[in-house]
């Protein structure tokens, strides 16, 4: 005989994230009729989700780990301000089994699964070994106690390279390394643990068997305290970049109803044989018509959004529910899963995928037509912390169909407006159209093996809007139509990327405008955008909305259409090979964020693309290299020092 479980109302829930997902958690807990407790860092003191809770309880500090991964100041908060709930989001502390043991320990309803099923499920190793006991596949691998590097040369060795290096707690692609040959183990398995170290507190890793050319599809479980667990069909997750997902999508283009029953029950069995509680995914490598377990997520997934569009459910609410005790509120035969559903996920990062923290200048959301949604927390003059994760937020496009999803998606993405730091928007937006995504034949290395030709066609769309960018920087302060006509030519520089655009404009007044470029003489109007402070410019009869910002170190951020570029204004400088002379003896931070690891010193003769540093910045380490061979003069920075943007680090001489 089932225990009977009581309901447990919630009535003010204590949201231990940030960012989009707590502003997500919010929305819906308020529709349900509960008050609502934010946490903050200082760096996250003006957040949105601050201000949109109830009430908030400041943690102090700005790295995670001085704010939110304190599970003393999260409980502390909790019962300060008479929360009865808490709600871990994604990330942080939403898969740490310790946590969800504080909260029930201090009184509280947990919303997520037991802490023993997150110990059994949110441990790659375990879960892998569960899954075994239940028939799951699995590919060949290692998962044991022993963690010294001789095992894993030897375990790597009895799998067969290629092997996948994997830390076994937390996700998000960090503690991840493809070894395809043995001499690169030994390094891969140091960098895994100290990025596994760094991002969860734990450097326990695995390897097993890499297939190179799989999709990442996961399925979408829900169980409740009753024994009762269904799924709500699968995401395809497949287009990465740093085995962390930026585009997800339902249903996949590789997986038809049998197929989805099998890989549906196969994540219910795990789910069940953990006595698992809540929402959780269950990421699989798809490899043709077989199908092998990656890990199981104990959370909601960042990309929850496409099986709410798919479905028309809220998660959110069936967690909450769920939580207080309520049996899951639809049976397997109910769930129906209608037309398709997209999501991109929009960073702070430049095209080669550097994360970058700073100052939003100006940001505006695309209009929410039928069928799309943009999950946020951007705002005009908000910043954007170096210590958390890159995404800003995400878009999500539902349609009947995978073409019209897809539209839909560009569209919303080319009316997205964030300026003042590098995004990648337009990357996105070009990676949609890419002939083998838009076909459905994308797989895990796609951007791997296209990302160079998303980023050419990126830099033609570039090239056929220098002028209008150009126009979008000089009238940027001023509207065309108030100028007066002026018989002198102005000469204009700007720098893009390498190249130097040489222009002469003659107003001609009523914001007619003659740009000339070399032997060409093109035609311009340049007027007040209707919709916003931006600008309508006209080049040889067609239409352009551009945006235009100068960022904190004096360069242009500008918009127009799809494009995003970068101009430095050279029209008052001397012409001259000026900066090119400091950059060939300088190592500066390419973006805000923590020396980790320093691998020069002074008198060191090094090798064009040696590693000379490492910084950490949003969850992420990145190794910076000599641009040049040299010999080393001074390093600069120490080890754990927090450096900014165009900082100097290392000298040579």
């Amino acid at each position: 005989m089932k225990k009977l479980i009581h309901p447990k109302l919630i009535n003010r829930l204590l949201i231990a994230n940030r960012g989009e997902i707590a502003r997500r958690i919010l929305r819906t807990a308020h529709a349900m009729g509960m008050e609502t407790v934010a946490v903050y860092s200082e760096a996250d003191a003006q957040a949105l989700h601050v201000a949109e809770a109830t009430t908030a309880v400041a943690l102090g500090g700005n790295a995670s780990a001085d704010s939110y991964l304190r599970v003393d100041k999260l409980i502390a908060a909790a019962l300060a301000t008479g929360a009865d709930a808490v709600h871990p989001g994604y990330g942080f502390l939403s898969e740490n089994a310790d946590f969800a043991q504080a909260v029930i320990a201090a009184g509280l309803t947990w919303v997520g699964p037991p802490p023993a099923a997150i110990r059994a499920l949110g441990n790659k190793a375990s879960a892998k070994q569960l899954a075994l006991s239940r028939k799951v596949p699995c590919l060949p691998g290692y998962q044991g106690a022993d963690q010294s590097d001789a095992r894993f040369v030897a375990e790597a060795g009895r799998i067969g390279y290629p092997v996948m290096v994997k830390a076994t707690a937390g996700g998000g692609g960090r503690g991840m390394r493809l070894v395809a040959l043995p001499e690169q183990l030994l390094a891969a398995l140091q960098s895994a643990r100290s990025e596994a170290l760094s991002g969860f507190g734990s450097d326990e890793l695995l390897i097993e068997r890499a297939l190179l050319q799989p999709r990442h599809v996961e399925v979408q479980v829900f169980t409740d305290a009753h024994g009762h667990g269904i799924h709500l069909g699968e995401r395809d997750c497949s287009v990465q970049r740093r085995h962390q997902k930026i585009i997800e999508e339902s249903p996949s283009p590789a997986v038809n109803a049998e197929l989805r029953e099998r890989m549906g029950a196969c994540a219910v069995e795990l789910a069940l044989a953990a006595s698992y509680v809540g929402a959780g995914t269950v990421e699989f490598l798809l490899d043709g018509a077989d199908f092998y377990l990656m890990e199981m997520n104990t959370r909601l997934q960042v990309e929850h959004p496409v099986t709410e569009m798919l479905t028309g459910l809220d998660l959110v609410e069936w967690q909450l529910r769920i939580a207080q005790g309520e049996p899951l509120p639809l049976t397997q035969g109910q769930v129906h899963l209608n037309g398709h559903a997209i999501e991109v996920r929009l960073c702070a990062e430049d095209a080669h995928y550097t994360p970058h923290s700073g100052r939003v200048l100006a940001f505006s959301a695309p209009a929410l037509a039928d069928g799309v949604r943009i999950d946020h927390a951007l705002q005009s003059g908000g910043e954007v912390p170096a210590f958390y994760d890159s995404m800003l937020g995400k878009l999500i496009a539902h349609a009947p169909t995978r073409a019209q999803a897809i539209a839909k998606l560009r569209a919303a993405l080319a009316q997205t407006r964030v300026l003042g730091l590098p995004t990648n928007r337009a990357f996105l937006r070009a990676t949609l159209a890419h002939p083998q995504f838009y076909a459905g034949e994308a797989l895990i290395p796609f951007l791997v093996h296209q990302g160079d030709a998303v980023r050419e066609a990126l830099q033609k769309e570039e090239q056929v809007l220098t002028i209008p960018c150009a126009l979008a920087v000089i009238f940027a302060s001023k509207i065309g139509s108030a100028h007066l006509p002026s018989p002198f030519g102005r000469p204009v520089r700007l720098r893009h990327r390498q190249d130097t655009l040489v222009l002469t404009v003659r107003e001609l007044g009523q914001g007619r405008v003659q740009v000339v470029q070399g032997d060409q003489t093109h035609e311009a109007l340049v007027q007040s955008a209707a919709s916003d402070a931006g600008l309508a410019i006209t080049l040889n009869g067609v239409r352009h909305t551009a945006h235009a910002c100068r960022t904190a170190d004096q360069r242009w951020h500008v918009q127009v259409d799809t494009v995003d570029m970068w101009l430095e204004d050279l029209s008052f400088e001397p012409v001259t090979q000026a900066g090119k002379a400091s950059a060939a003896t300088e190592l500066r931070a390419p973006f805000n964020g923590k020396v980790i690891r320093i691998a020069a010193q002074p008198g060191d003769k090094v090798v064009r693309g040696d590693t000379l540093l490492t910084l950490e910045s949003m969850k992420l380490e990145h190794a910076l290299t000599a641009p040049r061979d040299a010999v080393v003069a001074a390093v600069i920075a120490e080890v754990g020092q927090q450096v900014a943007t165009s900082q100097v680090l290392l000298r040579f001489e």
